[in-house]
């Protein structure tokens, strides 16, 4: 069982064009840069380009190998890319490898396990319930 990665309120807009808040699909806290092999679409379009957010800094994703930051479960990865959505409800898919350093799964490495999730998410949504949830920084 996975948990959630796309939370209703996940997909907003900014000033250079929107952000997806990316909930940890794992049941312990990872290191960030546990998360490989990033994708996203919307609409159907894949995101050229996405940025990894964390505060005031903003990476590639591929640059994620080389921090040190944590992806607590209840923090999300903002994920954030130039142009606009439109308002409205789109539909969001994501795809990422998850690699968990300490479940070694022979003599080649480290467990890496596959997410995707597909969602139609609409613009600024609020969340329906309370969270405690906060972006990785």
């Amino acid at each position: 069982m996975s948990l959630e990665i796309l939370r209703e309120d996940a997909l907003v807009s900014n000033a250079d064009g929107m952000a997806l808040r990316l909930s940890l699909p794992w049941i312990r806290s990872l290191p960030l840069a546990s998360l490989v092999d990033l994708e996203v679409a919307i609409d159907g379009a894949p995101v050229t380009a996405p940025s990894i957010s964390l505060g005031t800094r903003s990476l590639p994703p591929t640059d994620l190998a080389g921090e040190d930051a944590w992806w607590f479960i209840q923090d999300r990865v903002v994920v954030t890319a130039r142009g606009t959505t439109g308002e409205g409800a789109h539909e969001v898919a994501v795809s990422f490898r998850l690699v968990v350093p300490y479940l070694q799964t022979g003599p080649d490495g480290p467990l890496v396990l596959p997410f995707h999730a597909e969602r139609s998410l609409v613009v600024d949504a609020p969340a329906s319930a309370p969270t405690v949830s906060r972006d990785v920084v």
